[in-house]
């Protein structure tokens, strides 16, 4: 039966055919007769020409599944034409005689009076619509945009940031899905109260997909779009300039003061290298090439263009880049070479506490004793791998730990501080060790901890800064022209400070985010120059009525809280080498205070 079918196939297609040719003769008979055809339908008549030509053509083709039965009147702009039916054996009518637009029109008609789905989906009654997501900028560069957020000024030999409104934004995660906003801010942003987030959500700073959040037992779905308004302190940070030693073209190399974290991190945004240098040197879209931890002072690499990255990534991949170190450790180090070859497991990622276990990776450090004061040790340092604080750790095995290193000098690890890498408790313990050892110090901001793990156990004094007019000449409210604010109950229109951000929720309640907000009267800094001074007096803090921050007094930090006695002196690759000078604490008639 096979073969019958196929000839019944054949021979539907050669009657398509024919009543194709029947209509052509037809159709030029036509134009024949209309002699004084306008030039306009001539060109239109020759484009249904062409079309039934495809029509034709796709109906042989295709003639085993789709069979022309009938043949529908054209329209022209010329008179009727009269067209012969095709008839086939099939009972299933086709369009394959009407034009493209009319089954578009016919498709449109169809449709018409139907409520049209919104994002491709039909909605179900009282479902909420959540638009698809955005494509994200890849890579992170910042802009003059981003570093006209807010403004530097100086004060004591400190670096500080005016607090600024900022955005945090974030997709909905995977694990909130399900549960409400509410649930989602009660479980994983126990930096702020509940009631500072339904205040929030009254003047408009929560958000979802752009649109204000007036309740947040609101469910939150897959691709859910959050935006937190907050005002944001940052710690402030050393005054000290920072030194561009080199600048060719290709790679930018800085003397990073010690305190500086060299991107923005945590509460640290404008207090870093990159907006430091495109704030006030203009160099953006630079490309970081290695890290220095933010107490360690020294040389910082960064590269001009993606291609001199690539290389210098390689460089650092194949161990072809040679980096020395210098510190000052506790106590008489030993005379000649000293190699540490102890693996380092990481302990915890949320405090970046590492120490020596079988289980860790290879590492290797090369020590020699530069010169003994009597007290402590200066050591030069050849890391020949890059982990984690590894130089810190390394000394800290050979019972050596640096001088002034507030997580590897720590009481904490005991009375020996795991010299030899005897700990004798579990990570949980020494990490809860580490924190009740700085909360009782009241240094916790030396851990660079979570914000959520800062609030509330410092015993900060909360008491409302009453008179702060008293300690600056004016209260202006930033990048606004709304007026300054008298008290703690002011509120300040966030349409007109409000500053996008970077991805993720506000994770930290202002009141933790700054370790260094502005304190007492300006003190005199020989450091400082009398346009910095000026620009100090001149200028001053938003207040937010919603900001624990803006209530807070916190002492300064003092500088022995700023600098780690650890720097990186010298980088050399095959073809160039960048050094800084021996900074103070380093030199053989260093005295410790």
């Amino acid at each position: 039966m096979a073969w019958l079918t196929c000839v019944k196939g054949k021979v539907a297609g050669f009657n398509s055919l024919l009543c194709f040719v029947k209509r052509e003769n037809n159709f030029l008979r036509h134009l024949y007769r209309n002699k004084n055809a306008s030039v306009k339908t001539l060109g239109t008549q020759r484009t249904a020409l062409n079309v039934r030509r495809n029509s034709a053509q796709v109906s042989f083709n295709f003639s085993k599944q789709h069979r022309c039965t009938q043949l529908n009147d054209m329209e022209t702009k010329g008179p009727t034409i009269e067209e012969d039916i095709c008839d086939t054996d099939s009972t299933v009518g086709t369009n394959c005689g009407k034009r493209k637009h009319e089954e578009t029109d016919q498709a449109a008609r169809h449709g018409r009076g139907k409520k049209r789905k919104r994002g491709g989906k039909q909605l179900r009654p009282g479902e909420r619509y959540v638009p698809p997501p955005q494509k994200r900028n890849p890579g992170v560069s910042f802009s003059q945009e981003h570093f006209a957020e807010t403004s530097y000024y100086f004060e004591g030999g400190l670096r500080k940031v005016h607090p600024y409104y900022f955005d945090f934004k974030t997709y909905c995660k995977g694990r909130w899905v399900g549960k409400t906003l509410l649930d989602v801010f009660k479980s994983e942003f126990r930096a702020e109260s509940l009631d500072y987030y339904n205040e929030a959500a009254k003047e408009g700073r929560i958000k979802l997909n752009e649109t204000p959040v007036d309740d947040l037992n609101i469910t939150l779905k897959n691709n859910d779009f959050l935006r937190n308004t907050v005002h944001r302190h940052e710690p402030p940070v050393s005054g000290q300039p920072m030194e561009i030693l080199v600048d060719d073209g290709e790679v930018v190399v800085v003397d990073k003061p010690g305190s500086l974290p060299v991107h923005p991190c945590g509460r640290y945004r404008h207090n870093t290298v990159i907006f430091i240098l495109g704030k006030e040197k203009g160099l953006s879209g630079l490309h970081t090439v290695h890290r220095l931890d933010r107490l360690t002072s020294g040389v910082l690499l960064f590269a001009r263009t993606l291609e001199v990255s690539q290389k210098l990534d390689e460089m650092v991949r194949e161990r072809q880049l040679e980096k020395e170190y210098v510190c000052r450790v506790e106590g008489e180090f030993p005379e000649g070479e000293v190699v540490c070859e102890e693996p380092i497991l990481v302990v915890s990622f949320r405090v970046g506490l590492c120490r020596v276990d079988p289980k860790g990776k290879e590492s290797r450090t090369v020590f020699q004793r530069l010169s003994y004061n009597g007290r402590s040790s200066v050591v030069r340092c050849l890391p020949l791998t890059g982990r984690t604080h590894q130089i810190r750790v390394h000394l800290q095995f050979l019972g050596f730990p640096i001088l002034n290193d507030p997580i590897y000098g720590s009481s904490a690890w005991g009375p020996n501080r795991a010299k030899g890498g005897l700990v004798g408790m579990s990570d949980e313990e020494l990490l809860e060790a580490l924190i009740e050892e700085h909360r009782l110090k009241e240094s916790l901001h030396l851990l660079d901890l979570p914000d959520e793990e800062v609030s509330g156990k410092q015993g900060l004094k909360t008491e409302c800064k009453v008179g702060a007019q008293e300690h600056h000449d004016q209260i202006t409210v930033l990048e606004s022209s709304g007026g300054a604010c008298g008290d703690s109950s002011c509120k300040v229109p966030l349409g007109e400070v409000k500053a996008e951000g970077s991805q993720g929720l506000h994770k930290s309640t202002s009141a933790v985010e700054s370790e260094g907000e502005m304190n007492g009267a300006q003190r005199e800094n020989n450091s400082i120059s009398d346009e910095a001074a000026r620009t100090a007096k001149s200028n001053s803090f938003v207040r937010d009525n919603l900001c624990g921050e803006c209530k807070i007094v916190r002492p300064d930090p003092k500088e022995k809280d700023l600098v780690m006695y650890l720097h990186a002196l010298r980088y050399k690759g095959a073809d160039f080498e960048y050094s800084t000078r021996l900074p103070d604490w380093a030199k053989e008639d260093w005295l410790q205070d």
